[in-house]
C-alpha cells in the first residue's frame, strides 16, 4: 500500500531536519561537489558529514557518483533547489514580519460582544 502524501511529505521535512544536511543541500545548489569540497566549507567532522550525508543518500534526495578515489554529490531532483529558495523567502518574512500582537483583556471582551 502507497504511503499517504501526508506521511511523505513529514518524512521530506524530517529529513530537512538537521542543519548539516540543510547546509549540504543549499551548496549542491550550485552544482556538484566532491566531499573535500563540502568538508572545507561546513564546520563538521568527516564522520559526522558522512553520516548526514548516508541520510541524504538514502532518502533520494542526493546522487554520490565516484570519480576514482573522489566521491561527488548531486542534488538528484530539480524540485529542491526551489524549495530551499522557498524556505528562505518564508524564513524572510518571519523575520521581517512585526511580531504579532497579543489581544487585551478590552479588545477581547469587545471582540466577543461584536461576535
Amino acid at each position: 500500500m502507497p504511503v499517504p502524501l501526508h506521511q511523505a511529505k513529514a518524512g521530506l521535512f524530517r529529513m530537512l531536519g538537521h542543519p548539516v544536511r540543510v547546509r549540504v543541500l543549499e551548496l549542491l545548489q550550485g552544482g556538484p561537489l566532491p566531499v573535500r569540497d563540502l568538508l572545507t566549507r561546513i564546520d563538521v567532522e568527516p564522520a559526522a558529514l558522512s553520516q548526514q550525508l548516508a541520510v541524504l543518500r538514502r532518502s533520494g534526495i542526493v546522487t554520490a557518483t565516484r570519480e576514482g578515489s573522489t566521491v561527488v554529490y548531486a542534488l538528484a531532483a530539480g524540485d529542491v533547489a526551489p524549495l530551499m529558495r522557498a524556505a528562505r523567502r518564508i524564513l524572510a518574512g518571519i523575520a521581517s514580519a512585526p511580531p504579532p500582537q497579543r489581544p487585551t483583556r478590552a479588545s477581547a471582551a469587545t471582540a466577543v460582544r461584536e461576535g
